[in-house]
Formats: structure tokens, C-alpha cells, sequence
């Protein structure tokens, strides 16, 4: 049976023990970034028919691998959410195995496609392809990790982000059909096939977020 909400004892779980963790991270993968995919997530489980606990941990545990390296977060995160004897409370051994993989894949640069359906809800989500989130986003990783960097060359590492990533030929790809990120690419998409309009965007954010 597909219900509208988790379990409110994982939830009351996930918000007190999981959730506070993310303060420490930068801002690009913050609580607010935790809450965002949480709630693109779930709206995901109204197409797919997915199990709706099982979403909403594996959102809530996405990124805790940011406590290591970021270059291998993915996986880390995976072994955090395995080893987490406290999820068995409303997991199988299966379920928990099915969750780490997701959790493992859903990096968007990740060289195969996602393991399980629940791996392509996870990645469609963490996604968030708003383009003002995504161009804060940017902003707020490269303001926090390179602080030595001048605007100019924070407007290069910028620029070719979105270009690697979000462009008709980046490596980002989308794995839910009929998923909002469809129509929030192709406006994605619009802005950064325009230099002038991408750099208008960098400069606004930068102005604002460099001041801080």
C-alpha cells in the first residue's frame, strides 16, 4: 500500500539524529540542500510507487558522506547508512542493502546508471535542477572550498561547471520520465547556451554571497 507520508517514528528518528549532522557541511550540502532533496524525493514516490520509507531514508542519508573526502562521498555514505544498526528498527537486511546502493549511486558523475529504482528516485532528486538553486549552489561550493580565488577566476571554474554538468553535452542525466527536472533543464539549458545571461546570473550571486 502506498501511503502519503513516512512512518512519523523514522521521521521523528531521521530529523533528531540524521538531519543535524548536515550543519557541518558547506553550504552546497546543508541542511536546507538535505531538506530539498528529501521533498524531491518523495514527490518522486507519487510516480514511481516507490516504498515511501524507504525514499525518505535514503534521501536523509545521502550526503552524510561529506563527513570524508567528497570525491568518494557516495560511497561513504553508503557505508554509513550499512552500518547503521538502528535502521534495522524498520528495515530488512535487503531493504538496507537496496538503500546503500542508492545512496552509492547517486552521484551525478557516477559512470553507471543507478542499480534500482530506488537509486534513479535518489539521483532524480538530489539533482534539484531549479536553475537558481543550482547557480547558488555553484556559487556558494566554489566561495567556501577556493576561497584564494579572484572573481574572475571563481566566474572560470563557474562557467565551466555548468558547461561539464548541465549542458546539452554534460554528463548529467535524468532518470525518472515525467519528472519536473525535465522542463527546469531545458531552462537550465536556455540560460547557459547564452554567455552574457550566465555571467549576469554569476555576477548577481557572486555579489551577494561574496559579502557574507
Amino acid at each position: 500500500m502506498i501511503t502519503n507520508s513516512p512512518s512519523l517514528d523514522l521521521v521523528e528518528f531521521v530529523e533528531t539524529n540524521i538531519l543535524p549532522q548536515y550543519a557541518q557541511f558547506d553550504p552546497a550540502h546543508n541542511l536546507e540542500h538535505v531538506t530539498r532533496v528529501i521533498r524531491n524525493a518523495l514527490n518522486l514516490v507519487r510516480i514511481t510507487g516507490a516504498d515511501i520509507n524507504m525514499v525518505y531514508a535514503i534521501a536523509a542519508y545521502h550526503d552524510l558522506g561529506m563527513s570524508g573526502p567528497r570525491a568518494v562521498h557516495h560511497l561513504t555514505g553508503g557505508k554509513i547508512l550499512a552500518a547503521d544498526a538502528r535502521l534495522k528498527r524498520w528495515f530488512s537486511t535487503e531493504q538496507i542493502r537496496v538503500m546503500r546502493e542508492a545512496v552509492e549511486d547517486h552521484r551525478a558523475s557516477a559512470s553507471h546508471a543507478p542499480r534500482s529504482l530506488y537509486g534513479k528516485i535518489i539521483a532524480e532528486a538530489d539533482r534539484d535542477i531549479m536553475p537558481e538553486v543550482v547557480f547558488r549552489r555553484t556559487v556558494e561550493f566554489g566561495l567556501a572550498n577556493y576561497p584564494e580565488l579572484d572573481r574572475e577566476h571563481h566566474w572560470q571554474r563557474f562557467s565551466q561547471h555548468m558547461d561539464e554538468k548541465y549542458s546539452v553535452n554534460g554528463y548529467i542525466r535524468l532518470w525518472i520520465p515525467g519528472s519536473p527536472n525535465e522542463q527546469r533543464l531545458k531552462e537550465l539549458r536556455a540560460v547557459i547556451a547564452h554567455p552574457a545571461l550566465l555571467r549576469k546570473e554569476f555576477e548577481r550571486l557572486y555579489d551577494e554571497l561574496a559579502s557574507k
